[in-house]
């Protein structure tokens, strides 16, 4: 179990960002939005894009709050859609983003982020079948 979120596990490339928004499925957890999309052979089973939009919030110190505690959630949890991901030799690049105009606690976000990994892990079973 690795408790990192390194650079290559970032979703950075304008171009996949582009294809993420055009092209992926889409589904609502709230305070979430969360758009993925299976992709080729990437270096890692997941690539994650974190958003939390200046609409929400004005200020750029709550949004780094609210993506630093999205941030803390997922690595801690990750290993919910990885393990999948590498059983099922699958990649996907998945954007999460923030919809609420309130900060909610570290605690509801990690539950709703573990909430997320299997919903998407549900919706890829989905796409299979």
């Amino acid at each position: 179990m690795r408790y990192t979120f390194s650079r290559r596990e970032r979703l950075g490339s304008r171009s996949a960002i582009d294809r993420l928004f055009d092209q992926g499925s889409m589904f609502h957890v709230r305070p979430f939005r969360v758009i993925w999309l299976p992709v080729p052979e990437i270096q890692v089973p997941v690539q994650l894009l974190i958003t939390v939009p200046k609409s929400c919030f004005k200020s750029a110190v709550k949004r780094n709050l609210v993506k630093r505690r999205i941030k803390e959630a997922y690595r801690q949890n990750k290993d919910i859609l990885n393990d999948f991901c590498v059983g099922s030799s699958r990649h996907l690049h998945v954007c999460v983003l923030y919809a609420s105009k309130e900060i909610e606690p570290s605690p509801v976000i990690r539950e709703k982020i573990i909430l997320i990994l299997h919903r998407l892990i549900k919706e890829n079973e989905k796409v299979t079948q």
